[in-house]
């Protein structure tokens, strides 16, 4: 029920976002109790469900690219228009990932910035030291699951590249020739589907032990 509301609060509160004042957008969320931790957390599981379908829609696009060498000519139409459905499908789950990546990145700095901003505040040396070392390890923490989720957004445009490649091709010969052409090329672009599923995996992976650990 909480983590509902919580996700109401942050559609209503999005306009802040895209308008320029996450500050704004912070400031009210903590007025409600909701803190950048929390908001850290949400948006990492946000990023994390937006990998998954990414994953799905990769390896959905990939089975119909790998089976479009077996149509016949007469289907090569319908062929061509589902194999761009899927290219589009996946450029825009793409697209979803390096926003909320983007959005991950942009409130764990502020949590940080914050959190470095208050240690300078606590007088007594013994807290203040062990609040900074908590500090480090979290952004190591934060760090390395950002470096493992922009991996894996690094190996999509390859990947969407040679989709497009694919259905624009087929776009412009649609005849037997043209596929025969394609079917060559596979071999790679399975290799390529294949270390972009990989990251991927490693990415959510680390994403779940964060949220595990954070909550």
């Amino acid at each position: 029920m909480a983590q509902a509301r919580f996700r109401t609060m942050v559609v209503l509160l999005a306009p802040l976002i895209f308008g320029g004042c996450e500050s704004t957008y912070y400031s009210t969320m903590e007025s409600f109790g909701y803190h950048k931790r929390d908001i850290l957390v949400d948006r990492v599981e946000d990023a994390m469900e937006s990998q998954e379908e990414a994953k799905a829609e990769f390896e959905n696009a990939f089975e119909k690219f790998s089976s479009v060498v077996s149509v016949p000519p007469s289907e090569l139409q319908d062929t061509y228009e589902s194999l761009n459905e899927a290219f589009e499908d996946s450029e825009a789950k793409a697209e979803q990932v390096s926003d909320r990546i983007d959005s991950v990145e942009s409130v764990s700095q502020a949590l940080f910035d914050e959190w470095s901003k208050e240690i300078d505040l606590i007088k007594d040396s013994g807290l203040r030291a062990s609040s900074a070392r908590q500090l480090k390890a979290s952004v190591r923490q934060t760090n390395d699951l950002i470096r493992a989720m922009r991996l894996a957004e690094s190996r999509m445009e390859p990947v969407l590249n040679t989709f497009r490649d694919y259905v624009l091709y087929l776009k412009h010969n649609l005849n037997a020739r043209a596929v025969a052409s394609l079917k060559g090329e596979l071999a790679g672009v399975e290799a390529d589907v294949s270390s972009l599923i990989t990251d991927m995996e490693a990415s959510i992976s680390k994403a779940k032990a964060f949220v595990s650990e954070m909550e």
